[in-house]
């Protein structure tokens, strides 16, 4: 059997690294947010003999009073142009422009206004939020007749502080991604973010579901003994859990398009995060927790 509970100081040591790499970069480079949450105009077009590179798009642009204006390709043929609000006639005199350099076909012109991108930030946090409260007091819940040795309520902190594990990495990727690569963080993105707050909490469920099992079971053996066992019984399942989804996202990856990339990426970080965190960080976390508090 193997002895999680044995290496438990060099996870938290590996996840500590992580986070404060991911709150590094969240601090000195922010989220680049998209029109969704900021307003403006989104312009996708489709190029019919061979599209032009990126920096040429951007300098024809150039005539333009756009503010600042995003591209970046679409597809295998497209390019998706974000810029701030602009109006119909502007719109019209971009796409003249932009034929000069080849023939395109116009698949989308869309306008969102400031206000409702401030009203979806402020409703999406929101959401994030309830989500998170409601996991919270589900599992304390849940783990109510759990007393000894942890309090249930001790369970719903471990859980939270692996699903901030899960959350700020994923995140702090997106800002090293949106000042190299100009990645915003899009309605898709945030769907993506919820659902693995979702997985993290189903997966972290299932190891401490063992743990009570295991606790009302045997009655005699150490909590770190019982917490190692119940690792080790729910191992395979997570892992072949994780892995199976996996696969599908990667082909979504590699294989579903530009509008579904960093969706996909999300999820893919986020889930490997979960499955680590939910093994290695939050039962762990409960031992260590006892530990110190038989220590004082």
């Amino acid at each position: 059997m193997f002895s999680f509970i044995k290496h438990k100081r060099i996870y938290f040591t590996f996840s500590i690294i992580l986070i404060l790499v991911s709150a590094l970069a969240l601090t000195i480079y922010g989220l680049e947010w998209g029109i969704d949450f900021t307003g403006g105009s989104i312009l996708e077009l489709n190029y019919k003999e061979g599209r032009p590179s990126i920096s040429e798009v951007k300098e024809s642009l150039n005539d333009f009073d756009l503010g600042d204006a995003r591209v970046q390709f679409s597809g295998d043929e497209g390019i998706m142009i974000r810029t701030k609000d602009i109006s119909e006639e502007v719109h019209q005199q971009v796409i003249l422009k932009l034929r000069e350099g080849g023939s395109l076909e116009e698949l989308k012109f869309e306008k969102i206004g400031p206000i409702m991108g401030k009203e979806l930030k402020q409703k999406t946090t929101l959401v994030a939020i309830l989500s998170i409260i409601a996991i919270l007091l589900y599992i304390t819940i849940a783990f109510g007749r759990v007393s000894r040795p942890i309090a249930s309520w001790q369970y719903g902190i471990a859980s939270l502080i692996a699903l901030s594990h899960d959350v700020l990495i994923p995140l702090g990727m997106f800002a090293v991604l949106g000042r190299l690569y100009d990645v915003q963080i899009t309605i898709p993105v945030i769907t993506a973010l919820l659902t693995v707050i979702g997985y993290s909490i189903n997966n972290t469920v299932v190891v401490f579901d063992r743990v009570r099992e295991n606790l009302i079971r045997d009655r005699k053996s150490d909590f770190r003994d019982i917490v190692d066992k119940s690792l080790n019984e729910t191992l395979t399942r997570s892992l072949n859990t994780s892995l199976t989804t996996l696969f599908v996202l990667f082909a979504i990856y590699f294989f579903g398009g530009e509008t579904l990339r960093y969706f996909s990426l999300a999820l893919i970080t986020g889930l490997i995060c979960g499955t680590y965190s939910s093994l290695f960080l939050a039962a762990p976390l409960l031992v260590s927790w006892l530990e110190w508090k038989r220590k004082n």
